[in-house]
């Protein structure tokens, strides 16, 4: 299986990015995986950013990003992205995204998405800068 995050780069602070992360492998089945969005700033521990549950109907977001990032997928073409608006010098870090099967709430409680280890895939990151 594999996670590949893209559309991060260089924008100004109140700019806007959307990432996109694709996933593939023969027996991957998108449709039974929540999906979450983490980020490691410089000199930082890595963060819960975003997650989507694998139907869509349900979605988290930090504190931090709640109205300005907005989490979606496409269970038709294995995508999910992040739609990131009036972005902040503070949203500067290296975005992964993870994949978490389907009943990891069952393991890890209703707050499933917020715990790493309930991530089964994680892609490489894609690296977003703000600037001012």
């Amino acid at each position: 299986v594999q996670l590949q995050a893209s559309g991060g780069g260089l924008v100004q602070a109140g700019g806007s990015l959307r990432l996109s992360c694709g996933a593939s492998g023969s027996t991957f089945r998108f449709s039974i995986y929540g999906m979450g969005w983490f980020r490691q700033a410089p000199g930082k521990e890595r963060e819960f950013v975003a997650a989507i549950e694998w139907s869509g109907d349900s979605t988290y977001h930090a504190d931090a990003v709640k109205g300005r990032f907005t989490i979606s997928r496409d269970n038709a073409r294995y995508v999910v992205s992040l739609q990131m608006n009036s972005l902040k010098l503070d949203d500067t870090a290296v975005y992964y995204c993870a994949a978490s099967r389907y009943g990891a709430a069952s393991k890890y409680g209703s707050s499933w998405y917020l715990t790493e280890p309930s991530y089964t895939y994680w892609g490489q990151g894609t690296l977003v800068t703000v600037s001012s």
